[in-house]
Order: C-alpha cells, then sequence, then structure tokens
C-alpha cells in the first residue's frame, strides 16, 4: 500500500514507501548532505567540547588467557573525541567502525591503543578515549575439596591519548573478599577466655576496585591483577564449596582478619612492587555486617598529576 501526497503549486506526488530494490552507488553518495560539514547550524555556544562519542555499544571480542586459547565475550564499549568549537559534530559511526576493524584480533590493551589511534585520526581530533568493559571468567579452585568453578571479574581495559599524541593506558578489575573484624575477633576471644561464651566474630562480603595505568612499554592481564589481588588479601570468595571447604575458609578468615585499612595497604604492597604498574587507585568496601553503613578506605600510589584518592562512587561496590 502507498501513501500519497500531492503539494499545491505543481509540486510532484511523493510515495511513502521503501525501495528495497534500490542500490546506492558511489556517484549517489556523493549526493548525500552532511549536517557535521554545516558550521551555520551549531546551535548553542561555539565552544570546544572535551569528549563527544558513543556508549554501550556491543560486540564480541577475543581475549588472550594465559596458558589457554583466547576467549570470546560480550564487551561493552564506549569511544569519545574532543570537538573543536567550530565543528558541529563527529559522524559516530566511524569509532565503531574502528572497533570491527580489529574484531578478528585478539584484544589487550595494545590492541585497544591501535584502535584508539585509528579512530582519532579517523575524526580528526585532538584528544580521544576509549574504554571496553567485560566480565572477565577465571577458574578457581575450591580449598580443600576436588572441584572447581568459574569467579567472574568486572574488568575494563581503557585507552587515552591527548594532544601531545602519548597513549595511556588503564586496567580495572573488581575483586570481591571477605573481611573479618580484627576487634570483633579479639572480643569474641576474650568472651569465650574470661566468661566461657560462645562468640563469633562478625566477617562480611568486601570489595576492591583496582584501577592501574600500565607503563608505557609493559604488558599486564586481568589475570596478573586478580592475582595481586588475591595474594594481598587472602580471603577471595569462593565458588563451588563442600564441608572441607567452608572450614577452610573460616580458618583463612581467622588468619587474615583485617580491617578496611589493611585492606587498602595490602594491595597497595602488591601493585606498587610491580614495575610493569605506573600508578593505581584503590577503592575497598567492607559492606558492615555489624553497622549499618559500610567501612570504606581509598589509597593511590601518590604519582605527581597521577590518579588521586577522590573516589567517592562507594554504592557502586556494593557486592
Amino acid at each position: 500500500m502507498y501513501l500519497h501526497r500531492t503539494f499545491d503549486g505543481g509540486e510532484p506526488t511523493l510515495a511513502r514507501r521503501y525501495d528495497d530494490a534500490f542500490v546506492a552507488s558511489p556517484e549517489y553518495r556523493a549526493t548525500l548532505p552532511d549536517m557535521n560539514d554545516s558550521v551555520d547550524s551549531i546551535e548553542g555556544a561555539r565552544v570546544p567540547i572535551q569528549q563527544v562519542g558513543v556508549s554501550n555499544f556491543k560486540l564480541p571480542l577475543k581475549f588472550a588467557v594465559e596458558g589457554n586459547e583466547a576467549m570470546v565475550l560480550e564487551a561493552s564499549v564506549t569511544g569519545s573525541v574532543s570537538l573543536d568549537a567550530n565543528l558541529k559534530g563527529i559522524n559516530m559511526s566511524r569509532i565503531v567502525r574502528s572497533f570491527y576493524e580489529f574484531k578478528g584480533e585478539t584484544f589487550t590493551l595494545d590492541t585497544l591503543a591501535h584502535i584508539l589511534e585509528s579512530y582519532r585520526r579517523d575524526v580528526g581530533a585532538m584528544s580521544a578515549r576509549v574504554r571496553v568493559n567485560f566480565s572477565y571468567p577465571m577458574l578457581l579452585r575450591s580449598l580443600r575439596s576436588d572441584n572447581e568453578g568459574y569467579q567472574f571479574y568486572r574488568a575494563a581495559f581503557e585507552a587515552a591519548v591527548g594532544p601531545d599524541g602519548a597513549v595511556r593506558r588503564y586496567a580495572d578489575i573488581d575483586f570481591v573478599y571477605s573481611s573479618a573484624c580484627p576487634c570483633s575477633a579479639e572480643l569474641s576471644e576474650h568472651a569465650r577466655d574470661i566468661r566461657g561464651a560462645y562468640a563469633i566474630p562478625h566477617s562480611q562480603r568486601s570489595k576492591a576496585r583496582v584501577r592501574v595505568e600500565v607503563a608505557a612499554g609493559a604488558s599486564l592481564s586481568i589475570e596478573d591483577i586478580v592475582l595481586h589481588c588475591r595474594e594481598a588479601l587472602k580471603t577471595e570468595t569462593q565458588v563451588i564449596v563442600k564441608r572441607e571447604d567452608e572450614q577452610a575458609f573460616a580458618e583463612m578468615n581467622g588468619a587474615y582478619i583485617k580491617f578496611v585499612e589493611d585492606a587498602a595497604r595490602l594491595v597497595y604492597e602488591r601493585l606498587a612492587a610491580d614495575a610493569r604498574i605506573r600508578d593505581f587507585q584503590v577503592a575497598c568496601s567492607h559492606l558492615e555486617s555489624l553497622h549499618s553503613h559500610d567501612a570504606v578506605s581509598v589509597i593511590c600510589k601518590g604519582v605527581p598529576g597521577g590518579f588521586q584518592a577522590d573516589f567517592m562512587d562507594f554504592q557502586s561496590l556494593v557486592c
């Protein structure tokens, strides 16, 4: 069915229909208008925009796995570039196309840096930024039983380039662990020793959000960052648990009791000793089982001009 509309003054009649047989030739495409070239149509203040782009476009990407074949994961991409005051806008599909040009490659921080440079050149921007969020699975063995299961880590790779052309690379993870309160542990032992009262120290699920800047020329994987957190904090939450594993986890919490301040310093110690990590920020949150509020701490390496301990989005650390 066609809907026709006739205009006065001898204008032609237009048919509202979709022509699925039409082919856009190169000559036809050359006639298409581009609003981004229309400087006179800029709305609002004619000022630069620091970031403009796309968020949460998804595609499957291959990620390297230490000791195994690469695995394909769903990735969510955010990409942006700077915009000059005299430009109306950017062709945002170029950001998407830049990623698809690399979709067959095994994805690393270096791959991300190449994509960043590619779409910055395509768009003609002074600065650019791209971030890839994904959920990264790793097999975690049970503490004492012969079982293993997949632990998933919220993870991200990010790269940014400024007007000076220097590319900076970042990696983020969330690491979930158990924290047993040292004060509560001592008070529980006191109740047992002095009064013969059965008492249980309080512990809670906790989370460390770790953000690192990778040194120029260095290679760092998600597994590397997870291992740092695992070795620093010891009490990672478990996947598959039998009775002997539950007992082992109780013993482990007793062996590695920690305040939220301890957690931040323990992770700091591991990250600061890795020469591949130029800078880092660690935000820890202990979802208190004693209090109605959470205990939090933030620490950074202290590199001049680097990360600051200004993290305040603690709600996002709810496990």
